[in-house]
């Protein structure tokens, strides 16, 4: 009879010969001449428990524990958040969920672990959402949440962790949980968090996003480790009755005649480098080698300098922070978050029109406490550098101001999501975005959206 075990990060197969592997074709398997044992990647553990059942073969499981969890909600789910869960349970408890920010994906987390009813690890990218999703699991199903990640080594049958830690403790806590929920699955594309997804035995597997697609095309190396895409449902399908009503507003700002002067020698000196080397800027990889050209060729160093001003001088513009002055005249009584790309730019801001100000360098005591009191209503704006785009939570608003940003889809969903979240009074939210006219802004602004 065949035996499976969790063995650091792997599943051992025991009762295979070599030559017994060469001809079992199961999914993963293969020979370790050094440990003389048949092994599978730990995440090809519920494909080869599949073809062995589907195959009449006797073995002995030990991968899991026989934990039963006896759980129970208080959450009532929204007609798309059930559809979404029963989607994810057709396709064997395995799946990736696209749902905007504020559609409640947490909820549906939390109705998949009460389902199953088994040992869980809910991994998450910062430290401030395992703290969040600590407290939502302890509180909706009153028992200990343990935690891998922000000073903590504790393991409960429900743990939260980040990223980085799930990473160092896979190996040796792979065999423990029969779930695993990915919040942001789509960091999982990264090269060195895939490990994490590959290390953990878990064959029920929930990916959470509001953007599933990367750039890079990384996403696809998902449906292997949790699964395909299998719901989704975007701001415009939920907004009105399940998120707020929204208007985006772009205002085109120009260029002072000392910014245009120096924006234009900029861009010359950029677009005439393009010409001559023949790169096309229409994909990352175009910029990627002029990084790499850089480092050797004086003339491609000069072109990226040159890149870096131009986009500066475009997205910092003085008419932008004027215009900023008015918007904000505008919404005395709203709850504003301004977004720019630079952390210069956040603190002029900040010494201008006294907004509290939270950037990379802001300490996370500091951080959750300026949050605390923009969601209690001491503050009622508050300006920030990226770090708000995601891996926060940021209390509601129902104003929000892109001052500069980049052309990605998923930065601008994620600033959208921000200020989605239904409003007790049914009112609507409003985004503005501040382009600098006649600039490569503009271009950038499409392409997010």
């Amino acid at each position: 009879m065949l035996t499976l075990t969790f063995e650091d990060g792997t599943v051992r197969v025991g009762g295979l010969s070599k030559s017994d592997v060469a001809a079992s074709d199961l999914p993963g398997v293969t020979w370790d001449d050094r440990g003389l044992v048949a092994r599978a990647p730990a995440h090809r553990y519920g494909d080869l428990r599949a073809t062995l059942d589907r195959r009449g073969v006797d073995y002995e499981d030990r991968v899991l524990p026989e934990t039963t969890l006896d759980l129970a909600h208080a959450y009532d789910l929204r007609d798309y958040q059930r559809a979404a869960l029963d989607a994810w349970r057709e396709n064997g408890d395995r799946g990736v969920l696209e749902l905007p920010t504020g559609a409640g994906k947490t909820v549906i987390a939390v109705a998949a672990i009460a389902a199953l009813g088994v040992p869980t690890l809910v991994v998450a990218p910062t430290v401030d959402l395992v703290g969040q999703w600590r407290r939502e699991l302890e509180t909706e199903f009153g028992v200990s949440v343990g935690q891998f990640g922000g000073g903590e080594q504790t393991q409960e049958a429900i743990t939260v962790s980040t990223y980085d830690s799930a990473y160092l403790r896979a190996e040796d806590v792979g065999g423990d949980f029969g779930l695993v929920v990915f919040d942001e699955v789509h960091h999982l594309g990264g090269a060195g968090y895939r490990d994490v997804a590959r290390l953990l035995a878990a064959p029920a597997r929930l990916g959470l996003t509001a953007t599933f697609e990367r750039p890079d095309g990384a996403h696809e190396l998902l449906t292997d480790l949790v699964g395909p895409k299998v719901y989704d449902r975007s701001v415009d399908d939920l907004a009105g009755e399940h998120l707020a009503d929204y208007e985006v507003r772009r205002v085109e700002v120009d260029l002072t005649p000392e910014e245009r002067d120096r924006y234009e020698e900029a861009q010359g000196t950029f677009v005439d480098y393009l010409k001559r080397s023949n790169l096309s800027f229409r994909s990352g990889a175009d910029y990627q080698k002029l990084v790499m050209r850089s480092g050797s060729d004086p003339r491609a160093r000069e072109a990226l300098l040159a890149k870096q001003r131009a986009r500066r001088i475009m997205m910092n513009a003085d008419a932008k922070v004027e215009r900023l002055g008015r918007i904000l005249d505008r919404h005395r009584e709203d709850r504003v978050i301004v977004f720019t790309a630079h952390t210069d730019l956040v603190y002029r801001l900040s010494e201008r029109y006294l907004l509290p100000a939270i950037t990379s360098e802001t300490g996370a005591e500091e951080r959750r406490e300026l949050l605390e009191r923009f969601r209690d209503g001491t503050y009622s704006r508050v300006v920030a550098a990226n770090v708000l785009d995601e891996g926060v939570d940021v209390p509601d608003a129902n104003v929000a101001v892109i001052l500069a940003g980049s052309g990605s889809e998923r930065e601008f969903t994620q600033r959208l999501g921000r200020i989605l979240r239904p409003k007790v009074d049914g009112g609507s939210a409003i985004l503005y975005e501040l382009v600098s006219s006649e600039t490569a802004e503009e271009r950038v602004a499409d392409r997010r959206r």
